[in-house]
């Protein structure tokens, strides 16, 4: 059978790993497939000077993107190269000449990929991207396909590699969030700005996208109640260990009585349960189902073999539609058209909580917070407090019962102006129904 032409634009980590697997396992994919994988052209700032794959057999390279999407010889094109802007143009471009698509892109595909899907539809190609969430966990075929009958009611994830690292790191040798930061950097975990990882930005784009799958709803990532991990200190560990707790950046879909809630935010969750156990750079993704109930999905979620090998995945797929056909293909997004979400304020959850203090030591302190507590109807939990020598930077914590989200809010907020304070207390859900 004629083989299918492939056209890579993008050659940094995942493209580099997508071509090694290429070349490498040619003979399994065609094995597989029934017709080989051809690369075609490749196309990156540095093409002309980059070594390629002697397997791969001669590859036209190009410095012009254009060239790629426009090449008659390619029937899919895969862009890596991240961002939204240009990326958008390639995907928009491929499209238009009647080219499929596969993107690693969860920052395009979480603000536009909707869009991008009803462009392949008028066009009678096909948009694949499972490689934009969790590199090494299928967790998009998951939803479109594996476990498409049943009915989702939450989706919790640790889907930030680097955050991750760092907060396992920091866990387990007692170090600062910044030293831990430096030294992921230095390993190439972060970037030399890491915002988009420790500020939550990566793991919003993600979720927005595993929303869509999993319930159906068109969702913008801004509309996703998002925090980062830059407050958390070892201290946090010490005392969540008291708790029989640890703390992940965790993502978290939930179908309530008013809709669907969604969040981003570090949060102290049981040592006992699965995400716990979630370490170093890996990723995990937790599933409740409404009819097959709990289901759990865990990987490298970044690195070029891992996001490569789902690159390729994608390109075999779409390289079946093409050559046997398949008029009734299955969205990438799960669902034939996506509603509207009309975002639910993560405030009117019920949560405990978890209140980190930082104080100049004087007596009523507790007396002082407990007051606010009380005038928001807010139940303590419990105090703790581990010995400290600086009188001048005591820490402890309070943790409350479960409560109105606003009222802890507008607690916090109330007690953020007391003189005793160093800083604003640190405000951290428990999740207990993991």
């Amino acid at each position: 059978m004629e083989d299918v032409g492939v056209g890579i634009v993008g050659l940094g980590n995942v493209g580099s790993g997508t071509l090694t697997i290429l070349a490498e396992n040619a003979g399994q994919i065609t094995l597989k497939l029934g017709f080989r994988l051809c690369v075609k052209i490749v196309s990156s700032l540095d093409a002309d000077t980059r070594t390629l794959p002697e397997a791969l057999g001669a590859v036209e390279r190009t410095l012009d993107w254009r060239r790629v999407t426009t090449h008659p010889g390619v029937d899919i094109v895969a862009e890596l190269v991240g961002g939204t802007t240009v990326a958008r143009e390639i995907l928009e471009t491929a499209i238009g000449h009647g080219k499929s698509v596969v993107t690693a892109n969860k920052e395009l595909m979480g603000l536009h990929g909707p869009d991008l899907w009803d462009k392949a539809i008028q066009a009678g190609v096909n948009v694949a991207m499972e490689a934009s969430v969790a590199g090494g966990i299928p967790i998009h075929a998951v939803l479109r396909e594996g476990i498409s009958g049943d009915r989702v009611e939450a989706l919790y994830g640790i889907l930030n590699g680097t955050s991750n690292f760092i907060l396992t790191e920091m866990e387990k040798r007692g170090e600062a969030l910044e030293a831990v930061l430096a030294e992921a950097q230095r390993l190439g975990y972060a970037e030399a700005d890491p915002s988009a990882d420790i500020d939550g930005f990566d793991a919003r784009s993600k979720l927005a996208i595993l929303s869509a799958l999993a319930f159906g709803e068109r969702i913008t990532p801004s509309d996703i109640y998002t925090e980062g991990i830059r407050r958390i200190s070892q201290m946090d560990f010490q005392y969540a260990h008291r708790l029989g707790h640890t703390i992940r950046l965790l993502a978290a879909a939930r179908l309530t009585r008013a809709g669907l809630v969604l969040s981003v935010r570090p949060a102290l969750i049981p040592q006992s349960t699965i995400l716990a156990s979630v370490r170093g750079s890996y990723n995990a993704v937790w599933v409740k189902g409404h009819y097959g109930e709990d289901t759990f999905y865990y990987g490298r979620g970044a690195g070029p073999r891992p996001t490569g090998v789902a690159v390729v995945s994608d390109l075999m797929r779409v390289a079946r539609e093409i050559r046997y056909g398949n008029p009734e293909r299955v969205s990438p997004f799960a669902h034939e058209r996506l509603g509207e979400y009309d975002p639910i304020p993560v405030t009117r959850q019920t949560r405990a909580y978890y209140l980190r203090f930082r104080v100049v030591d004087r007596p009523g302190i507790i007396a002082a917070l407990a007051g606010i507590l009380a005038e928001k109807h807010i139940s303590l939990d419990a105090v703790l407090q581990l010995p400290c020598e600086d009188k001048k930077a005591v820490p402890f914590v309070i943790t409350v019962e479960p409560s109105s989200e606003q009222a802890v809010r507008e607690a916090v907020a109330k007690m953020s102006g007391l003189d005793f304070l160093i800083e604003p207390p640190l405000a951290m859900p428990m999740e207990t129904g993991l």
